[in-house]
């Protein structure tokens, strides 16, 4: 079988039986039906692959993880299971600060070493393109050991790896009482040398009454332009702070969180064509009571997009199917639009157009599930039902 992601087949996921999908120089050549082939299938192909009735779909893509860290957080795991908010802990010096003195801390060795395992993880389960933030380092040396680390990443594990600056996660705390000092390095120093490096495809800003204001965000999205990188931003996740507008209008490629997001920004995000990237591990994990406006934004035309959130903190997920139960059961998603959140969306919300469909002249980015249908993905739980993935036509890993 194989779940083309076309709406215009004989059902929403575009389902073909007995299907064939052939591949060339890394793109899909053809896919059809085996009796509309042109030829024999065996004498046209250099090799054969039965995949036994498997079900063929794109290969997932998580447009928001921070999988690159130190240490862990199991003591705000606690203190949240006793009471605490994770906007407490987060002015009390534990939370993003106490990972970022961890990290500081690891060399690269051991950084390389355990983030590889999350990133395995999400391979397994069906991922072929994953972002991975900085943002734990949030000093000029360290911000730019966390994104060389997520580019050898990509490079070693043999996947696409999109790289996300996010130096402007929150003000470190050598610079408590110095917030301009530190928007001046991230926007006059990180900023300039990473953009020179090469080293980031996008800039992310938290924006947030624990983080980053409107107005400071601003400032960092003004630098990330002058020097023509694309915009990722988390907003309104704690606060309505205008956010979703904010990312609309400084033309981001997604606006995430967006618990609470109001009309008007949902609007602007409708008219701009930025991806909402909503991230139900979060929610879950801090037993959070406010929902992100996903009917208002359906309601719009906003593409819905959804990430594992990867991180110590808030989501410590590593299964884009995990994430996509809890977007159903918790937000309402149907399985098919998790599907297109992990699939399609998820790629326009890191700017690739190349991926996330099934289609011919687009990347041979696969996932092959042991499943009669793909809604089966998003409802069996933490089960192994990913038996191998397929990046630009080569098998990654197989089970």
């Amino acid at each position: 079988m194989v779940a083309s992601g076309d709406s215009a087949g004989t059902n929403a996921y575009g389902m073909i039986e007995d299907g064939v999908l052939a591949t060339c120089d890394g793109k899909i050549a053809w896919l059809g039906p085996r009796g509309s082939f042109p030829g024999d299938v065996e004498t046209a192909a250099g090799e054969v692959v039965d995949l036994a009735g498997r079900c063929i779909t794109p290969g997932l893509v998580d447009p928001h993880t921070h999988l690159i860290y130190g240490g862990d957080r199991l003591g705000d795991f606690e203190r949240r299971l006793a009471g605490e908010s994770y906007a407490a802990a987060a002015r009390e010096g534990s939370g993003i600060g106490h990972t970022v003195a961890m990290t500081r801390g690891s060399d690269d060795a051991t950084l390389f070493a355990a983030a590889a395992k999350r990133l395995a993880t999400l391979i397994r389960h069906g991922a072929t393109t994953v972002e991975i933030k900085s943002g734990y380092g949030l000093d000029v040396d360290t911000e730019l050991r966390l994104l060389a680390i997520a580019r050898r990443l990509g490079s070693e594990l043999g996947i696409t790896v999109r790289t996300t600056y996010l130096g402007a996660h929150m003000i470190p705390p050598e610079y408590a009482d110095r917030r301009e000092a530190y928007v001046a390095l991230v926007c006059e120093v990180m900023l300039p040398r990473i953009a020179a490096g090469g080293l980031a495809d996008a800039v992310d800003v938290f924006c947030e009454t624990i983080a980053f204001t409107a107005s400071e965000t601003g400032r960092v999205v003004a630098a990330a332009r002058a020097l023509g990188l694309p915009l990722k931003l988390h907003v309104d996740q704690l606060t309505d702070g205008g956010g979703a507008a904010l990312a609309a209008h400084a033309g981001a490629l997604s606006a995430d969180h967006l618990e609470y997001a109001n009309d008007a920004g949902i609007a602007a995000l409708a008219a701009s064509g930025t991806v909402a990237v909503v991230l139900p591990g979060a929610y879950y994990f801090l037993r959070e009571e406010r929902k992100p406006p996903v009917a208002a934004l359906r309601a719009h035309g906003v593409p819905l997009a959804l990430a594992s959130d990867c991180n110590p903190g808030t989501s410590p997920i590593s299964s884009l199917p995990i994430a996509m139960n809890l977007a159903c059961l918790l937000f309402g998603f149907t399985p098919y639009e998790a599907l297109l959140g992990t699939t399609k969306n998820a790629a326009l919300a890191l700017g690739l157009h190349d991926r996330g469909e099934l289609r011919a002249g687009l990347r041979c980015d696969l996932a092959i599930w042991d499943v009669a249908s793909p809604s089966e993905i998003s409802y069996a739980l933490g089960a192994d039902l990913c038996t191998g993935v397929v990046v630009a036509g080569v098998p990654r890993v197989t089970a």
